[in-house]
Order: C-alpha cells, then sequence, then structure tokens
C-alpha cells in the first residue's frame, strides 16, 4: 500500500522536476519555444529534413556586434543601393541550404531589398532534432539580440527592416523587429512563440502578420490567442492566418511539408512584405 502511495507521489514530482527545468531553458534561452527541448513530442514533430546541396547566389558576411564579437548572415544584394532590408531568421536546425534557398526566394520575388539570413546559433547546423533541440535550448538572449543590433548597424540609422522567420526564427523574428524600433518595417512569424509579456511588446512599432498550423499542438489557438489579447491590449496590430496542416508545413525538406497550405501562407507573406518595404 505504502508503494502504491509513493509512486504517483514519485511521478508528479519527477513531472514538476522536467517542467520547471524546461522553464529555466526557456528563461536563459530567452525563447519561450525552448521550453518544449524537453517534450519528446515536439522532437518528433521535426523529422530529419531532406538534404540538399545549394548552391546560392548570396555570401556570407561577417559584421561586428556590441558585444564585441562577430557575426556572419546569408546575404542577398540588389543591383543597386537600398535602404530596405529583410532579416531571416532560421528554424531550430540553424542556418542551413535550406534558409540560404529562402532567402534567396525572397531576394528574387522582393527586388530591390537586401536580404541577411542571420546566424543565430554562430555556425552550428544540424540535421539531428535531438541536436537541434540541445542547441536551441542552449541560446542565449543577450548573444542574439547582439547578432540582431549589428545587423541593424548594417542597415543603418536609415534603413527600412521588415523580418521573417519560421519556428524558433519565428519567435525572433518578432524579437528582431522590436529591437529595430521605428526601422521596423514589418514582421512574419511562421508557427514562433510570440513574446508574452506586455513590456517585451510594447515597443513594438510594426504590423505583424502570424501563420499558424491548426494541428500544431504546442503554438496552438490558446498560445496564439494570449498573444492576440496581449496585442489588443498594447495597441499592436496583428493579423494571424491558421492552416489545416502540422508544425514545419512550410518547410519543403520536412516530411509534414503541406504544399497547398505553404504556397499560400509564402504569398501572404511575400504580399505583406511588399506593402510593408513599398516595393
Amino acid at each position: 500500500m505504502k508503494n502504491k502511495i509513493l509512486l504517483p507521489l514519485f511521478l508528479l514530482s519527477a513531472l514538476l522536476l522536467v517542467r520547471c527545468t524546461n522553464d529555466k531553458i526557456a528563461e536563459q534561452s530567452g525563447d519561450a519555444m525552448a521550453k518544449f527541448t524537453g517534450d519528446p513530442e515536439f522532437t518528433k514533430a521535426h523529422e530529419v529534413p531532406q538534404a540538399i546541396d545549394y548552391q546560392g547566389k548570396g555570401t556570407m558576411m561577417e559584421f561586428r556586434t556590441p558585444d564585441g564579437g562577430m557575426a556572419k548572415a546569408y546575404t542577398v544584394k540588389p543591383a543597386a543601393w537600398t535602404n530596405k532590408f529583410l532579416f531571416v531568421i532560421h528554424e531550430w536546425w540553424g542556418l542551413n541550404d535550406h534558409i540560404k534557398q529562402e532567402a534567396d526566394r525572397l531576394a528574387d520575388s522582393l527586388g530591390n531589398v537586401t536580404v541577411m539570413a542571420l546566424d543565430l546559433y554562430d555556425g552550428q547546423v544540424t540535421a539531428n532534432p535531438d541536436e537541434a533541440g540541445k542547441i536551441m535550448g542552449s541560446v542565449k538572449p543577450e548573444r542574439s539580440e547582439a547578432i540582431i543590433k549589428g545587423a541593424l548597424a548594417v542597415a543603418g540609422k536609415d534603413g527600412r527592416v521588415a523580418t521573417i522567420g519560421w519556428c524558433f526564427g519565428g519567435g525572433w523574428s518578432l524579437r528582431s523587429s522590436i529591437l529595430a524600433a521605428d526601422r521596423a518595417a514589418g514582421c512574419v512569424m511562421y508557427y514562433g512563440m510570440p513574446v508574452e509579456k506586455a513590456e517585451e511588446l510594447a515597443p513594438l512599432q510594426a504590423d505583424v502578420l502570424g501563420i499558424f498550423a491548426e494541428k500544431d499542438g504546442w503554438i496552438n489557438q490558446e498560445v496564439i490567442g494570449k498573444f492576440e489579447a496581449l496585442a489588443k491590449a498594447t495597441g499592436k496590430k496583428v493579423e494571424n492566418h491558421w492552416f489545416d496542416a502540422e508544425h514545419a508545413f512550410a518547410n519543403p525538406t520536412s516530411p509534414r511539408y503541406h504544399e497547398a497550405a505553404a504556397q499560400e501562407a509564402n504569398r501572404l507573406a511575400l504580399d505583406f512584405l511588399r506593402r510593408k518595404l513599398g516595393n
């Protein structure tokens, strides 16, 4: 009888320990999505992506960051000078060939815009889901913000900066637009975890386009409903679209890719970015 009582208590304690540990990881990383790295179902929802060998037209740009370090971004520049920029933020895999391909696609579609795919992992790239979770969980917000601020310095004080990202990058797309302050032109976030506090969202000066999946077990209606309420309370304009698909549905290298939903989502994103960047 005693063992029957102790076992549920032990399981409950273990569950609370895992939850507290995951919340601590999220707090340390500055990304609320990091708390999912302890959830095996979340890891299983990120199957090994299809390998591609992509030779992009962009180049790896190196720039200084305000923390005294250096950072890199896969950068595609237009033929003529422009003060219009698009920051592209990678998924939890890192700045891989798929993201470089996306950067090229966006550059071709937007025209006179400099596209910078920022490397928030400082060179770490993986196709292993467990390793990706560890990398994402170890991201330090101070370093990510330093990289974004370094990219903003590249854009210059007169730069107009839009942002876009997926998964891990969706949340950091929002944070990048917040950091851009009055230079922010617009933010696109694909199934990324939004900020959760009014003081975090209050500095945002750009409209947000959110793209989410109805079958996403983590970035779900409840999470986004709270974000919509927060946006309304802080006077921010957020337009969300939901698709009958799963998390990562817009990534063609993922088994969860949903072509019709991805095409429509990408069309919405391009229309939004064109309007916000004046193209």
